[in-house]
């Protein structure tokens, strides 16, 4: 007889005061914070995988995670998600338990994942640890035009942080578009999978050549050295959020 019973938590954050979402030593985490809420309320050790690693000061308004729960702890009890969300500091909330099959998974699972990049013009309190300031506007049109090229490669190692542990650098991009707001723009972009620092370097990259210190068609050359030292500087994590994570098995219904 099974023992466990295995959840999704869909949760979101505001990424400021921590170091990204995975357990580290001497440095605060997201997931720290969950596996101690989870761990307090059940009274033992409950572990958190999550459907990836945001860095640094980086958001999310959707990441999921799983974890296996004993099996005479009623999750999906309201009562049960509230005691949790009491734990959590202001900036943490966890929206919702969904029961998943013993072999589903937060990390392998996920079919597409989204992030948007917002940018702001002119100096807005509201909007400080939650968009980057950039005092000169660059040309949208180039910068999509120089997205649209993106799309038709499939090897993004020139984006990529160095020396991590991944297989491949190879991802399907299927959205990477600017979009403008009142006080700036957004670049909204989609792909099965990311690679480390992936979009602050494209972002990085792209700002460049809409300020007009790269040329639309170096997006062909800068892809096709696969040398991260060839694309633009990495943004600020402040303007980066994770926005949405995709499985087949789970719908968008809360």
């Amino acid at each position: 007889m099974d023992t466990t019973q295995r959840y999704f938590l869909e949760l979101a954050y505001n990424g400021t005061a921590y170091h990204g979402w995975q357990i580290q030593q001497n440095a605060l985490s997201v997931q720290e914070l969950i596996n101690k809420a989870l761990s307090t309320i059940c009274r033992q050790e409950i572990e958190t995988l999550g459907c990836g690693r945001t860095d640094t000061g980086v958001h999310a308004r959707q990441l999921f995670a799983h974890a296996d729960f004993p099996v005479n702890i009623d999750v999906m009890n309201p009562r049960f998600l509230l005691s949790i969300n009491a734990m959590l500091p202001y900036d943490i909330v966890i929206k919702r338990f969904i029961k998943v099959a013993p072999e589903a998974h937060a990390r392998f699972d996920a079919s597409l994942r989204s992030y948007e990049y917002h940018i702001h013009f002119s100096k807005d309190p509201f909007l400080h640890n939650l968009s980057w300031l950039l005092r000169d506007k660059p040309d949208i049109g180039l910068m999509n035009n120089a997205a649209a090229l993106m799309m038709e490669y499939r090897d993004f190692s020139c984006f990529s942080k160095s020396n991590t542990q991944t297989f491949t650098n190879n991802c399907v991009i299927s959205r990477a578009e600017w979009l403008p707001t009142d006080n700036g723009i957004v670049f909204h972009v989609s792909a099965d999978r990311f690679l480390r620092n992936m979009v602050r370097a494209i972002v990085g990259t792209l700002v460049r050549i809409g300020k007009g210190e790269m040329n639309v068609d170096d997006i062909h050359s800068i892809i096709e050295s696969k040398d991260r030292s060839n694309a633009g500087e990495s943004v600020p994590a402040c303007g980066l959020f994770l926005t949405e994570v995709k499985y087949p098995y789970i719908t968008d219904e809360i």
